[in-house]
């Protein structure tokens, strides 16, 4: 349950914080098969090869005994037993794919893993009418079943792969829910609140945009200067403000929903340390995409890659081993999500069109005015 961090953007790139597979591999009829008999997941099966180079945060691969990489890379090559998954981590993430493309250089890879929203919009102010990524949802027979509520590419190139809630987590013997933006703000949570720096952590910018949702443009920094009045205390990661609340520096943190899973996976935790809170019944969607690069070497492959990615069995296993919500409507990660994950009675977000634009002007204004 690490979370990455957005990367500063500069000249080494992004700000930053996942049927008819193949398209023409053969002819095919209306009921599905192909002119040989055969269906089309069957052809494909047998007939994609070759190796795919997949990038992704380190984490999604590395984290021990939690994280999707080396599971989804032994299913993803018992499917396509011609096929070889390769992870790539760039230190940088997406911020290196960038680089090379603004610089006229291969980016070396087929698949993106771990997109969000403020990535596709700084990858289009600094690319311009060059694609980094292509739009693929029209190749995917498994798109249906995404949520329409946690799209958030126009263009379709990003298609999410999972999403998380942001929230409060409070420990439950030291503090009561706050329940509210206006009561979180009161003396009574005074040197209670541990938030994330909005220009380095996707927890942080994510509770940024939540508060800009809820207060407006132009209230949302009169707010933050009340929780600033009331001492929050702001870290520049997650892992940072996630260790500082386990240690007991605070009762608050800004985290996600989904906390009490990764909790009850820990021995002899005290569950009522790791309460989830909604402030006006809302939590801020934050979804991960994935992607298939302009260029990419083995193409169809990649289509079969972010087919297989949505996949009903494929979509639990990421949630379970994530620690966040499927994007599909047919995902069941079982019965330690139904028990301790919870999902804001009313979900919020941003789309990409009204943060374009905007976001970073908000981040940059917050930076100057409470931050520092």
């Amino acid at each position: 349950m690490r979370r990455r961090t957005f990367l500063k953007a500069g000249t080494a790139g992004v700000a930053g914080l996942a049927g008819c597979i193949g398209g023409d591999s053969g002819g095919s009829g209306t009921d599905g098969t192909t002119t040989d008999g055969k269906t089309a997941d069957t052809t494909a099966r047998t007939e994609l090869s070759g190796t795919l180079n997949v990038a992704t945060y380190s984490s999604f691969v590395d984290a021990p005994s939690s994280s999707p990489g080396p599971w989804i890379k032994k299913q993803f090559e018992k499917k396509y037993p011609k096929a070889t998954l390769k992870w790539q981590t760039p230190e940088n993430e997406v911020s290196y794919f960038l680089q090379r493309k603004a610089q006229g250089v291969d980016v070396n890879a087929d698949a993106y893993v771990g997109l969000n929203v403020d990535h596709l919009i700084r990858i289009d102010e600094k690319l311009g009418n060059r694609n980094l990524f292509v739009p693929v949802a029209d190749a995917l027979s498994n798109y249906g079943h995404v949520k329409d509520e946690l799209t958030f590419d126009p263009k379709n190139r990003a298609i999410p792969y999972d999403t998380g809630y942001i929230s409060l987590v409070y420990n439950g013997h030291e503090v009561d829910d706050p329940g509210t933006f206006g009561r979180l703000a009161k003396p009574k949570y005074a040197n209670k609140l541990i938030a994330q720096n909005a220009q380095q952590a996707a927890t942080g910018r994510a509770f940024l945009l939540w508060t800009v949702h809820q207060k407006g443009p132009d209230g949302y920094l009169d707010y933050w200067k009340r929780l600033k009045r009331n001492g929050v205390k702001i870290l520049g990661s997650w892992d940072a403000a996630y260790t500082a609340y386990s240690n007991g520096e605070r009762p608050i943190v800004v985290s996600y929903s989904t906390d009490r899973v990764y909790a009850n996976r820990q021995e002899g935790v005290d569950m009522k340390k790791h309460k989830v809170g909604f402030l006006n019944d809302e939590g801020y969607a934050n979804p991960e995409g994935m992607a298939k690069f302009a260029g990419a070497k083995n193409p169809k492959l990649a289509d079969a890659f972010l087919d297989f990615m949505l996949t009903k069995e494929v979509q639990a296993k990421i949630a379970t081993l994530n620690v966040q919500f499927p994007a599909t409507d047919w995902a069941k990660p079982g019965e330690e999500f139904r028990k301790y994950a919870r999902e804001p009675e009313k979900p919020v977000t941003f789309s990409y069109d009204e943060l374009k634009g905007n976001v970073e002007e908000w981040v940059e204004q917050w930076a100057r005015q409470v931050a520092r």
